[in-house]
C-alpha cells in the first residue's frame, strides 16, 4: 500500500521547531500500516529536516547557534545575496542537513526513540510557511 499526502506547514521564525504531531496529524493513513516507512521531503532549498531530542528545547536554540558559528551571515566572498543577508547561508545550512527523512512505521505509529522528534529546521527569518510531501509505504 502507498499513501502520499501534501503537507503545508504553518509560518515559523528562524529556528528549529518541533513538527512530528503536525504531521502526524494530517496523516489519516498512518493507522493502517502495520509495518512500513514514512518518507519526509521538504520541497525548498533554505529549509530541512532532521530528528533529533524533543523534551529539552536548549537543544533547538543551540542548533541554531552552532549552524550560525559554522555558516555565518555577510561574508564577503558569498555570492548570491540578492535576497538577504540569511540567503545563501540558508541554503548551505539545508544542504548540510537535508531535504528529507525516513521513519519506520510499526502498529501505525512512527517507531521513533523515546526522546526523537521530527525538527523543521527554518533557516530564513521570513521564510514563509512550507510545503512537505509525505510518503507512506506498507501494509
Amino acid at each position: 500500500m502507498w499513501q502520499q499526502y501534501e503537507i503545508q506547514l504553518q509560518t515559523r521564525r528562524r529556528g528549529f521547531h518541533l513538527v512530528t504531531e503536525e504531521i502526524v496529524s494530517r496523516l489519516p493513513g498512518l493507522t493502517d500500516i502495520s509495518v512500513g516507512l514514512m518518507h519526509v521531503f521538504i520541497q525548498h532549498t533554505s529549509a530541512s529536516l532532521t530528528i533529533n531530542e524533543n523534551a529539552d528545547p536548549t537543544v533547538r536554540s543551540d542548533f541554531e547557534a552552532v549552524l550560525n558559528r559554522l555558516v555565518p551571515e555577510d561574508e564577503p566572498y558569498y555570492q548570491h545575496t540578492l535576497e538577504g543577508s540569511d540567503d545563501l547561508p540558508a541554503h548551505i545550512k539545508a544542504s548540510l542537513l537535508g531535504p528529507s527523512l525516513t521513519i519506520p512505521v510499526t502498529n501505525g505509529r512512527l517507531n521513533l526513540g523515546t526522546w526523537q522528534g521530527i525538527y523543521l529546521c527554518e533557516h530564513r527569518d521570513c521564510g514563509g510557511s512550507r510545503r512537505l510531501v509525505v510518503t507512506l509505504q506498507g501494509g
